[in-house]
């Protein structure tokens, strides 16, 4: 995108993100690269005092809460030839419009992907050493567990069921590669090779279930994947077997998921649930085999800086005439969140 002086970019976003996503060193450097007012942040790509900005406008620069991006913004925008997204899925954002254009869309998806594998590998581990119910324990009994209370407690050789190569599965599964784990992978677009190069052994779906004694859901949320662990494949799981999930409550029967945990048989680890938040009246919340997590896995406070540097460095190859790094492509979004 080589031009006479730097192209002109806008901020389109819940503006409560911006200072995180670029504090003043990284905001400095945005704006060696191009024209950007760090006091507009677009809400509303009708609003008419929108209108001269967005005429000349070449990049979008986008982040949670963005507006979606659709045939009056592309009419709005006719020099639009970038969005750049600060954050992770683009699906809902960019409408068929962008597409046809041929906009260069890029995400920081690989960049949120990490702080969530890292939440999972740390629930991963108090997982296999029983923390969550020993500390239950702890609270009401202030002294040492007995062995019978900690004789399937650890994590030499846990077996550990991941079901999806996503960025945050395969992220995961470097992380899980150094600890003394049996790891196994479901994932349908990966074959066997494959997985074991990811330091998995490939099961299909009902056999990891039936042999995981701590399963972690990285799959999309996709029609395929609706309720893609419903009442049946639930039941599945061991009993004292644990459920994590950091990737969408759709994946999961909830009604389903609440009666396994409700009678006990089962424990979750939910960053997110359906709906979401869990109403308060939901037994989920004072379950003693139940942890819930606001939906922090993803970047949050310092690490939203991570996703501004992405951007950043994706300007910085526009700039260059370079694509992006991290480009999405319609064809992506078929298996992808």
């Amino acid at each position: 995108m080589p031009t006479s002086q730097p192209p002109l970019a806008v901020f389109a976003m819940n503006p409560v993100h911006l200072p995180e996503l670029f504090p003043p060193r990284l905001m400095a450097r945005l704006r060696e690269l191009v024209r950007i007012d760090p006091g507009l942040v677009v809400r509303d790509f009708a609003d008419p005092a929108h209108a001269n900005v967005l005429a000349e406008a070449e990049v979008l620069i986008t982040g949670w809460g963005a507006p979606h991006i659709g045939a009056e913004v592309m009419a709005a925008a006719p020099r639009l030839r970038a969005v750049l997204h600060a954050g992770g899925s683009v699906r809902s954002m960019i409408g068929e419009a962008g597409w046809e254009r041929g906009l260069a869309v890029s995400s920081a998806v690989a960049a949120n992907a990490l702080p969530v594998a890292e939440y999972t590998l740390a629930m991963i581990l108090l997982a296999g050493k029983d923390t969550f119910a020993l500390r239950e324990r702890y609270r009401t009994r202030p002294a040492y567990p007995t062995p019978e209370e900690t004789a399937r407690t650890g994590n030499l050789g846990r077996r550990i069921g991941v079901i999806g190569a996503s960025r945050v599965g395969r992220r995961l599964l470097e992380l899980l590669r150094p600890f003394d784990l049996s790891v196994s992978l479901y994932d349908p677009y990966v074959d066997a090779a494959e997985a074991k190069a990811l330091g998995a052994s490939p099961m299909p779906l009902e056999d990891l279930l039936r042999t995981s004694d701590i399963i972690s859901l990285h799959a999309p949320d996709t029609p395929e994947t609706y309720r893609m662990l419903d009442r049946e494949r639930l039941a599945l799981i061991p009993d004292g077997g644990v459920l994590i999930n950091t990737s969408r409550g759709a994946l999961v029967d909830p009604d389903a998921l609440t009666d396994e945990l409700v009678g006990g048989r089962i424990g979750a680890i939910l960053d997110v649930t359906e709906p979401e938040p869990l109403p308060v009246e939901s037994p989920l919340h004072h379950l003693p085999n139940v942890f819930l997590t606001p939906h922090i896995a993803g970047s949050l406070g310092n690490e939203l800086e991570r996703l501004g540097r992405t951007v950043v460095a994706e300007l910085e190859l526009l700039v260059a005439g370079a694509p992006p790094a991290h480009a999405v492509r319609r064809a992506d979004l078929v298996n992808s969140a």
